[in-house]
């Protein structure tokens, strides 16, 4: 019996008709592992792609902790704010006010600050880094015009116009046991420093104590309208012994009235300590770096954003510097603030690396899916092409065997050319493919035209 033909399938002639699923299951192991891992890959670049570009797009609100809304370190902290804001529109600063040193390092360690300005011999945590020196804050001594008061010693068993609490409070105990007292040696009057200089105005007092720029508006008031006078603090260098971040320093002669009677009348000896612009550690250390530049690299700015009402504030922009590790705070400068102070000029590949990065990584990726596409084609082209070459060799085979005339296997397989042709023209299969169907082709039909013989 005669065994009857398998009819040769009508295959694709388009092989992106395939669908991806069938191109993936079609591949051998090791082709699907690099298209897995290829895949993977793409994932994780473009997710990371995009994380950068929400970085970049993303707007920083920091909070800003300044002290006393009188003192020198929150005019200032407003002034950075305004020129901040202006030279970087992804940066938003609100500037907070406190009740001084102490209080701000709590709420940079309580993640309720991201930056404050703290007096540098006040220990802070182990989140705070340093962005810059902003100027330097003297201690000063205001007493009754009238007293006795001449030195620091004198000041034993007196009443203080000082709050017992905060950074001024330590700085002040810090100096009085270097001299043997305590502070129940004195009697301290008032919350905050307005309600002292009330009551030193009202001789309540007999002194107030203040950590300040000199030259501050508020000790000036206690001077020139109350007859305050300044007393000296001896033994700056002693003092370092035990405080790193004492340094000694003079108040000039007629700091605060230069007209007779000059004050001070002479030069008087004190102690400076440097007033710091801290961070915490997780602050962006790439937004750190931007403000530390906008802040030294715009003091005009900076100055004339301090209101003329506290235009004495305005000279400490010229102070604001690196800080220095020998400084005696014993505080880490922030990655970011020494991006900044440790530049070389970049080159432009430095200066625009993750630009530069991110189009690589986007040209790697889009080449990578294209070469992968590619070789899904080609192997697309090359089944279609064996399927063809298949159809022929079962025209043969059928006609070896009687189940088909040769002059039917002939038409048969000139027709599959035709299909052949069809699918070379529409780029179904390659000019390769189709060379090495047409080999199989006059093989095939060399073998039927001899059995026609």
């Amino acid at each position: 019996m005669t065994k009857p033909m398998r009819q040769p399938k009508t295959p694709q002639t388009k092989p992106l008709q395939l669908s991806i699923w069938k191109a993936f299951r079609s591949l051998d192991p090791i082709a699907k592992g690099v298209t897995l891992g290829l895949l993977i890959f793409s994932i994780t670049g473009l997710g990371l792609m995009a994380l950068e570009l929400w970085g970049r797009s993303r707007t920083y609100r920091l909070v800003l902790a300044a002290g006393d809304e009188t003192g020198e370190s929150y005019i200032l902290a407003k002034s950075i704010e305004s020129v901040v804001e202006a030279n970087l529109p992804r940066v938003s600063i609100e500037v907070m006010k406190t009740g001084g040193t102490n209080e701000n390092l709590k709420q940079l360690e309580s993640q309720q600050a991201d930056l404050v300005t703290a007096q540098a011999d006040v220990p802070a945590g182990k989140d705070a880094r340093t962005v810059a020196v902003l100027y330097s804050d003297s201690f000063q001594v205001v007493v009754q015009g009238d007293s006795a008061i001449q030195r620091f010693s004198d000041l034993k068993g007196k009443r203080l116009g000082l709050a017992a609490k905060g950074g001024q409070y330590q700085s002040f105990l810090q100096v009085a046991q270097h001299f043997g007292l305590t502070e129940q040696d004195f009697t301290f009057v008032g919350e905050d420093d307005q309600v002292a200089d009330v009551a030193f105005q009202q001789k309540q007092v007999d002194a107030v104590f203040r950590v300040r720029a000199i030259g501050n508006a508020q000790v000036a008031q206690l001077i020139q309208s109350h007859g305050g006078r300044l007393v000296p603090i001896d033994q700056a260098e002693a003092m370092r012994v035990k405080h790193p971040a004492f340094e000694p320093t003079q108040i000039p002669q007629g700091a605060y009235q230069g007209k007779e009677p000059t004050v001070p009348a002479t030069e008087l000896s004190t102690i400076a300590v440097q007033r710091l612009l801290l961070a915490d550690r997780r602050v962006d250390a790439g937004i750190l770096r931007q403000i530390t530049q906008t802040l030294n690299e715009n003091r005009r700015e900076l100055k004339g954003a301090i209101p003329e009402s506290v235009g004495n504030a305005a000279p400490l922009v010229s102070n604001i510097r690196r800080p220095e590790l020998t400084g005696g705070t014993g505080i880490p400068i922030h990655g970011g603030a020494l991006a900044y102070y440790d530049r070389d000029e970049p080159s432009f590949l430095q200066a625009n690396a993750d630009y530069v990065a991110l189009i690589l990584t986007v040209g790697l990726l889009m080449g990578s899916w294209l070469w992968e596409l590619k070789r899904w084609m080609d192997r697309g082209r090359k089944d279609l092409a064996d399927h063809y070459i298949e159809q022929v060799i079962d025209v043969m085979s059928a006609c070896q065997t009687d189940a088909i005339k040769p002059k039917d296997a002939l038409m048969k397989i000139d027709g599959i050319f035709a299909q052949v042709a069809v699918a070379l023209v529409q780029e179904g299969i390659s000019q390769e493919s189709f060379r090495t169907f047409n080999e199989a082709y006059k093989t095939v039909r060399e073998v039927i035209d001899r059995k026609a013989i």
